[in-house]
């Protein structure tokens, strides 16, 4: 008995089917259809039900998916125990969002590449909700998002914070002395919607202020809605010391709104059964590169000594 033919069974289970467990295991439908046909034949035992058109186990067969996720489980835990950081092999898929993406990704990446030269870095950056899908859907090791979108399913750990203001592009709103929310509200806004962290969080808190937008575009790419705040269709809340250099530039300017928008926080989420020291290594690597102040942020290499 092999683990790979373990990790076949075992991610069949899980996926529903042998088409995703080998996209997942990164091989082929056949190697898997064989690897399952082998420890069949080990044991003379058929463990998946084949007069069904889904992949469903037999009862021996669930005996065995059990027992194999103890194995495999066991068996990382030895991996990273006794192996050196340095000669580590995994795959880890990480999801991020587009801010992240664009500040903080890149010293994140290095910083991993560093540590765990032959771990593979498989980033997914999409929207909140998505990520979280894909986490609790198996298709993500990790997902960084903001804390809207915390699970009880899923343990999380706060990596950092962003703060927000009130932009658009110089003229639009007055901007010589402080402006009251629901004054603000006249205007079209520009946000986020419900499939991004950052945009429920502000949803859910204008509706504590009592604030309803008189008019508002739904713009879910954080670049687009920069974008379309800079061409002045509209008001934003967009991330304020990233996009400094626009305001220092005379792209947008910055509004004094009170009272004013609250911080989000970002959490790492894993799911609990997919736990190990390699993803908790990660997520403190997170924690200490988690810097939204800065556009692409890349981890410097140490100069050589001599």
């Amino acid at each position: 008995m092999t683990f790979k033919q373990l990790e076949a069974l075992y991610w069949i289970a899980r996926l529903g089917g042998f088409a995703q467990a080998a996209s997942h295991l990164h091989t082929s439908q056949s190697a898997i259809s064989k690897r399952v046909h082998e420890l069949e034949q080990l044991f003379d035992t058929e463990l998946f039900d084949r007069s069904q058109r889904a992949a469903r186990l037999t009862e021996k067969g669930e005996e065995m998916f059990l027992l194999a996720g103890k194995l495999l489980e066991q068996r990382d835990a030895a991996v990273e125990q006794f192996g050196k950081p340095g000669v580590l092999e995994r795959r880890i898929r990480l999801g991020v969002t587009e801010l992240s993406a664009m500040t903080w990704l890149p010293r994140l990446i290095g910083l991993i590449q560093q540590h765990y030269p032959k771990v593979i870095l498989e980033p997914d950056v999409d929207d909140s909700l998505q990520l979280r899908d894909k986490l609790l859907a198996d298709q993500l090791d990790l997902a960084i998002v903001p804390e809207t979108f915390a699970d009880a399913r899923l343990p999380h750990k706060v990596v950092g914070q962003v703060t927000s203001a009130w932009m658009c592009k110089p003229g639009v709103v007055s901007a010589g002395s402080p402006i009251r929310l629901h004054e603000l509200a006249r205007h079209r806004m520009l946000v986020q919607g419900p499939n991004s962290g950052t945009g429920r969080a502000y949803d859910a808190w204008l509706k504590e202020q009592g604030v309803q937008p008189a008019s508002a575009i739904v713009v879910s790419n954080l670049v687009a809605l920069t974008g379309l705040t800079v061409s002045g269709l509209g008001v934003s809340y967009l991330p304020r010391e990233c996009l400094q250099p626009l305001v220092t530039a005379g792209m947008l300017a910055e509004l004094d709104v009170v009272p004013a928008l609250p911080v989000v926080r970002y959490v790492a989420m894993q799911k609990g059964t997919h736990r190990s020291a390699l993803t908790s290594s990660i997520v403190m690597l997170a924690q200490e590169s988690c810097d939204f102040t800065r556009m692409f942020q890349a981890q410097m290499a140490a100069p050589l000594p001599g």
